[in-house]
């Protein structure tokens, strides 16, 4: 299959790139700018979401997409939500239009288990509600409902994937907490740590959510359908969890610097039944010091 791979020069979106030509299909990469070759991309068009004209131009001879382009921080939402809402909701309705237009009938988006807020039932599947606790979280349930709305026209096959904290490998993003970790035990600076450290989150290996993406385009439904899936390890780490398996992996003491506690979740972790049940994928990967080893040796390697 030819899949149209959007943010194919991001973190998730390298992978899934390289995932989809390991099981035989053809990723076209779209990125806004040219910048490092992407493995595995048997090419890679230029476009940008929000330009329609390009958005049509980049789609037109694929079979299938994956859309991962997004903005994705949180705490940055709240400062500029306008901006969230017009790339993460735009951008997707844009790309449905030009999908529509060129009669592409496929889509796995990648989606946020944020949206379910801070549920009391834990492990979170797809019945518990949504209540989106920041803009970025509610631009993607827009986004989600966009999609869903044109798989009920009769135009789409979709899947949505509701995906928690992607971790391992080579992650640049010093605002997530595995490669701060890393950085704290490879530079031997201190690791700020809101309260006790005991904030309970669901590390997904890159692999693994790549895996997902590859697995859901060899399921999708019949045209009308989209179909929502949680994927994630199906347990959880807090924040001292993760310090101690660096610790463990580097053989380093990681410095710590208590903070006032946040106001935060105690405790957000995915349940993956669904998709484990109907589509074959599990996470293969995911245990903590084996996310944690794949992270350091990535940032080993690049010194």
């Amino acid at each position: 299959m030819r899949v149209l791979v959007t943010g194919a020069n991001g973190y998730i979106g390298r992978t899934v790139v390289a995932m989809l030509n390991e099981a035989g299909h053809e990723p076209v990469a779209m990125v806004r700018a040219q910048g490092m070759p992407i493995v595995g991309a048997a090419e890679v068009r230029t476009a940008d979401l929000l330009d329609s004209e390009s958005m049509r131009r980049v789609v037109g001879d694929v079979d299938a997409v994956c859309h991962l382009a997004a903005i994705t921080r949180a705490r940055e939402s709240f400062a500029e939500p306008m901006r969230y809402f017009r790339v993460n909701t735009g951008g997707t309705i844009s790309l449905l239009e030009a999908m529509e237009a060129a009669d592409v009938p496929r889509i796995v988006f990648a989606s946020t288990g944020a949206i379910y807020g801070t549920p009391e039932r834990q492990p979170m599947d797809e019945q518990v509600p949504d209540a989106p606790p920041h803009p970025y979280a509610s631009s993607k349930l827009a986004a989600e409902l966009a999609i869903e709305a044109q798989a009920r026209g009769g135009h789409l096959a979709a899947i949505i994937l509701r995906i928690p904290n992607i971790a391992g490998g080579s992650d640049p993003d010093l605002t997530r907490l595995v490669p701060r970790a890393i950085a704290a035990a490879a530079d031997q600076t201190a690791l700020p740590v809101n309260g006790n450290g005991s904030a309970v989150r669901d590390y997904l290996h890159i692999q693994d959510a790549a895996d997902a993406f590859v697995e859901c385009l060899e399921h999708l439904p019949e045209a009308g359908q989209a179909i929502r899936y949680n994927i994630g390890s199906g347990h959880g780490a807090s924040v001292m969890d993760i310090v101690a398996a660096v610790e463990r992996v580097s053989g380093r003491h990681v410095e710590l610097e208590h903070r006032p506690p946040a106001p935060e979740p105690a405790k957000l972790i995915n349940d993956p039944s669904k998709a484990i049940a109907e589509i074959g994928w599990s996470p293969r990967r995911s245990d903590i010091d084996g996310i944690v080893r794949d992270a350091w040796s990535a940032s080993v390697a690049a010194l």
